[in-house]
C-alpha cells in the first residue's frame, strides 16, 4: 500500500494595516501630524453646517449648541477610533499603547499643585484676552459667514428666552464644559503630543498652533489660545503627564461653563 503524504498548507498570514501601523508608530511624520491636528477641525465645521445648524435652528435654540453637536459628532468617533487602535494593539478596546504620558510620573500632590495653577492661569488668562480677541475679529474676521461669530463669549446665546438658554447650558455643560475637552486631550496631547517629541522643544509649539488652528469655526481666538494654552502643553511635553493638561483644559472650561450655567440659571445673564 502507497502512503501518501498530504501536503501541509500554512495557515494565512493576515497582513499588518499600514495606516494602523503608520498611526500607531513612535513617530509621525510632520505632514501627517498637521492632518491629523486639522482634519478633525474640517470635519466639525461641516458636520456643523450640514448636520447640526439646520437641526437646531428647526429647534429654534441657540447656534451655540449646534456647534456642541457637531463636537459630538466628530469627537466622539475619534474616541473609538483611539479605543479600536488599542483593540488592534492589544487585543482588548483599550487606550493603553495608543495614547502615552499616563503613566502619573508626577507625584500626587504636585500633579494637584500643578493642576491647580495651571487650572487658574487659562482661566484667568483667556477671560483677559476676550477684548483681544473682539479686536482680532473685528480687523480680520467679520466675513466669517457663521450665526452668532464674534468675538464675544455670550454672542452664541444673545436674543433667545431665559428657558430656553438654560436648557442650552444644561445640555452644553457635560459636553462643551468637560466631555469633548478630555477627549481632545486625549486625542491631542494623548495621542499627537507624543508623536511629534522627537522635534524636542518644537514638539509642544508644533502641537500648540496647530490645536488653536483647528478651532476653525473660531480663528479669531488663535492668538489667545496661544498664550493660555502654551503653558500646559509644554509642561506635558516635558513631564510626560497628561493630567496637566486634562487639568487645565477641561478643569477650566468645567469651571466657566459652571459659572456661565448658574448665572443664567439666576437670570444673570
Amino acid at each position: 500500500m502507497e502512503n501518501t503524504l498530504t501536503p501541509t498548507v500554512a495557515a494565512p498570514v493576515a497582513r499588518p494595516n499600514r495606516f494602523v501601523a503608520l498611526l500607531l508608530a513612535d513617530r509621525h511624520s510632520v505632514p501627517l501630524s498637521v492632518a491629523l491636528h486639522l482634519v478633525p477641525g474640517a470635519l466639525i465645521v461641516a458636520a456643523y453646517a450640514f448636520i447640526a445648524a439646520p437641526l437646531v435652528r428647526a429647534m429654534a435654540y441657540p447656534i451655540f449648541l449646534a456647534w456642541a453637536f457637531a463636537l459630538v459628532i466628530v469627537l466622539v468617533p475619534i474616541l473609538f477610533g483611539l479605543l479600536w487602535l488599542g483593540r488592534y494593539r492589544n487585543g482588548r478596546l483599550s487606550l493603553r499603547g495608543v495614547l502615552h504620558y499616563l503613566d502619573r510620573p508626577i507625584p500626587r500632590g504636585k500633579v494637584i499643585a500643578m493642576m491647580a495653577g495651571l487650572l487658574v492661569w487659562m482661566t484667568v488668562v483667556s477671560v483677559a484676552l476676550v477684548p483681544l480677541d473682539n479686536v482680532v475679529y473685528k480687523t480680520f474676521f467679520t466675513w466669517v459667514p457663521f450665526e452668532g461669530a464674534g468675538g464675544s463669549a455670550t454672542t452664541y446665546l444673545d436674543g433667545y428666552p431665559h428657558s430656553v438658554l438654560l436648557v442650552t447650558m444644561l445640555v452644553s455643560l457635560p459636553l462643551t464644559g468637560f466631555g469633548l475637552p478630555l477627549i481632545e486631550e486625549f486625542y491631542f496631547r494623548g495621542f499627537l503630543l507624543p508623536r511629534i517629541a522627537h522635534l524636542r522643544w518644537g514638539a509642544p509649539v508644533l502641537n500648540t498652533v496647530l490645536f488653536s488652528v483647528y478651532h476653525f469655526w473660531a480663528p479669531w481666538t488663535v492668538v489667545s489660545k496661544l498664550v493660555f494654552l502654551f503653558p500646559g502643553i509644554w509642561l506635558v511635553w516635558r513631564k510626560h503627564d497628561i493630567r496637566l493638561s486634562i487639568g487645565m483644559h477641561p478643569g477650566s472650561t468645567l469651571l466657566m461653563a459652571t459659572v456661565g450655567t448658574v448665572a443664567v440659571a439666576l437670570g444673570l445673564l
